[in-house]
């Protein structure tokens, strides 16, 4: 792999991991279409680990309520916060928890759709149509102390849409915390939050292969595609935390019809 490679491949990944457009939509799109090279395992999940680099430094409040949470309890003006971040941790267990099995349970046929272009073109319209749907609720005024772990479980059976390719995780998520009342910054922080096990696990279930790398002095592509995946992963949580605040989620609707079909049309070309 190329530096050049690195560097697309992880900004693709950075920014599509977080705003509501897919990124295992978009890596097999250019994977398929622009002829980049399957990156191996090992760059993969770098990149997803500059992803989580990029969560715990655009969200460090909620990520520290999440540390301290794994503190004893203590008495005090101290106990709280403890209090405070095991109830998150709880609340995220539960809802990675749907996810996770149906993960586990169906992982070959999830493989399988992974190779279909034209599921991608059909996921990124109902992206889309969640994405109008959840911008027609009524602003919620729920913030994340609030939740309760049936919100949590609610959102986390939503996220099982996205082991589709093509359907976005935080696209899903998001919309299901908008239908559960949550505010529409704390929606889009959960629903980051949310990514944090799911990429941590990953990269631990992946050390030796990241070890072999190294002794490997393969490195360099996949240095320069991390830093790319965390800086622009970044860049996508801020710009999108201040958009839901500000604007209308709808033209990601625009944007994931647009692209769905003309998968679907250059596909039926193609074939």
């Amino acid at each position: 792999m190329s530096i050049w490679e690195a560097i697309i491949l992880g900004v693709i990944q950075g920014l599509t991991e977080f705003l509501p457009v897919s990124s295992s939509g978009h890596l097999v799109l250019f994977g398929q279409l622009f002829g980049l090279k399957e990156p191996n395992l090992t760059f993969d999940v770098m990149v997803h680990l500059g992803t989580l680099i990029a969560v715990i430094t655009a969200l460090w409040n909620e990520v520290a309520l999440l540390f301290a949470g794994l503190q004893p309890v203590g008495s005090g003006p101290h106990g709280e916060p403890v209090k405070a971040g095991r109830r998150l941790i709880f609340l995220l267990i539960v809802g990675t928890l749907p996810a996770g099995i149906v993960g586990f349970l169906a992982q070959d046929f999830i493989e399988e759709l992974f190779s279909s272009v034209s599921v991608v073109g059909i996921a990124l319209l109902i992206t889309g149509g969640l994405l109008w749907w959840a911008e027609g609720r009524m602003e919620g005024a729920k913030t994340m102390d609030k939740m309760r772990p049936k919100d949590a479980l609610y959102i986390g059976v939503w996220q099982i849409l996205a082991l589709v390719p093509g359907i976005s995780r935080s696209g899903t998520t998001i919309s299901a915390g908008l239908s559960r009342k949550l505010t529409r910054e704390d929606a889009a922080k959960f629903s980051f939050l949310l990514s944090v096990p799911v990429i941590a696990g990953a990269v631990l279930l992946q050390v030796g292969d990241l070890l072999n790398a190294w002794n490997r002095g393969t490195w360099g592509p996949i240095l320069i595609g991390t830093l790319a995946a965390a800086l622009s992963g970044f860049a996508a949580i801020r710009g999108l935390i201040n958009m839901v605040k500000r604007y209308s989620l709808r033209v990601f609707s625009y944007y994931t019809w647009a692209v769905g079909i003309l998968v679907l049309i250059l596909t039926h070309f193609l074939h």
